[in-house]
């Protein structure tokens, strides 16, 4: 019994996480390849290697010839007064399986046979860190700052390193070495080098992972992300909902005292998150996107998704928001896009009036603003309906 080389496989297994299965294919594989560097030939060689004690078996299947001068190739035939050394009952025609000795291998082929057993191990181990973090991908990991290459940087993952581009990374965030940092797996490619993985910390699904992680309601599927829109190092906003009603999905994320918000703002360096509820009715869910700008009145036109949204002339600005940042962000997240003016500008702006939704032929004001609700998803509040009123 080989006990030496069944510890061996042992620790290999636990450490680098290859099957035994694979090591002992291995090795019935180097030695196929030193028969062959010695004899030059292997089609009629088999090896076979127990699995519990380690201990293999090279054998040669001959052609049984009647005399020695009859014998063309020796890695093929056997004359039959050798082969009766082997087998009492051989006879002219048939075969006979003749044992070799790896013993008689020379050194290059042994140190072939050696070569091949590594380089399975390698591929191997390679395999087992790719097949890791493949399952990984559009997945949050938590690695450590290693250095800067350029301007990118190489992200400990444990087993194997990842790549940050400078393209995936939040402006102006700088990190230093032995820094702890949570990355997003964009992509894990296998090369003949090892698994090449490429992450990323401007990604929207890096806040959608986190709160991921964060939030158990969201992990065990109470309250369900409908909808993301990040611009990475400055705002993301969020779109929430859960189909119990005694859950409240945008408090669920936020966490008591916003214990659970914090902790991913702080993760992602400061970044301001917006969480709001997510509405079926495009009207209602536009105006949520907007906050905290509060909405007068929106016009929104689900076939063209296209809206028109009108708000009090002192908060035009916070709608629009810093450099158009809050307006865009919710164009994203709703998938609308929307137009916004202030009440003054609204009055004179084509599509922006009450008046243009209500058909001349109702007599009854009241009855036009109800059927304008129900035919083009309209949301406004009780301050519109005062306005359009004077």
């Amino acid at each position: 019994m080989n006990k030496e080389l069944i510890e061996a496989m042992d620790i290999l297994e636990k450490e680098k996480e290859i099957s035994k299965e694979t090591l002992f294919e291995a090795i019935e594989n180097s030695l196929l390849t030193a028969c062959r560097n010695h004899f030059g030939k292997a089609d009629n060689v088999t090896v076979s290697m127990n699995r519990e004690t380690g201990d293999f078996k090279v054998v040669a299947e001959k052609e049984v010839v009647a005399t020695p001068e009859e014998v063309e190739d020796d890695c093929l035939q056997i004359a039959l007064e050798d082969a009766l050394k082997y087998n009492k009952k051989a006879e002219v025609g048939g075969t006979v399986s003749v044992e070799i000795k790896s013993k008689e291998f020379g050194r290059i082929a042994t140190q072939n046979a050696k070569n091949v057993i590594l380089q399975k191990i390698r591929e191997e181990e390679r395999n087992v860190v790719y097949n890791q973090f493949y399952e990984k991908e559009k997945d949050v990991v938590t690695g450590i700052v290693q250095r800067y290459i350029g301007r990118n940087i190489s992200i400990d993952l444990g087993k194997a390193d990842a790549i940050l581009n400078e393209n995936e990374m939040v402006k102006g965030e700088v990190f230093k070495p032995t820094e702890r940092i949570k990355v997003y797996i964009l992509e894990v490619k296998n090369t003949t080098k090892g698994p090449r993985i490429l992450v990323s910390r401007t990604h929207p699904d890096l806040v959608k992972r986190l709160f991921e992680s964060e939030v158990a309601e969201i992990a065990d599927g109470t309250v369900e992300i409908k909808a993301i829109a990040r611009e990475a190092g400055s705002r993301t906003k969020m779109a929430v909902w859960s189909d119990n009603p005694n859950v409240d999905p945008v408090g669920a994320c936020v966490g008591m005292n916003g214990s659970r918000v914090n902790s991913i703002v702080n993760e992602l360096r400061g970044e301001k998150i917006d969480i709001i509820n997510w509405d079926e009715n495009p009207g209602n869910l536009i105006q949520n996107a907007l906050s905290p700008a509060k909405i007068v009145a929106v016009f929104a036109d689900p076939d063209e998704k296209t809206a028109k949204v009108v708000v009090p002339d002192y908060q035009l600005s916070l709608a629009i928001g810093k450099e158009g940042q809050n307006a865009r962000l919710a164009a994203r997240l709703t998938g609308y896009k929307i137009d916004i003016k202030s009440e003054t500008q609204a009055k004179d702006a084509p599509g922006f009036r009450y008046e243009d939704y209500i058909d001349d032929d109702y007599e009854d004001e009241d009855e036009a603003a109800e059927d304008v609700m129900d035919t083009e998803d309209v949301s406004e509040t009780e301050e519109s309906a005062d306005n359009m009123e004077e």
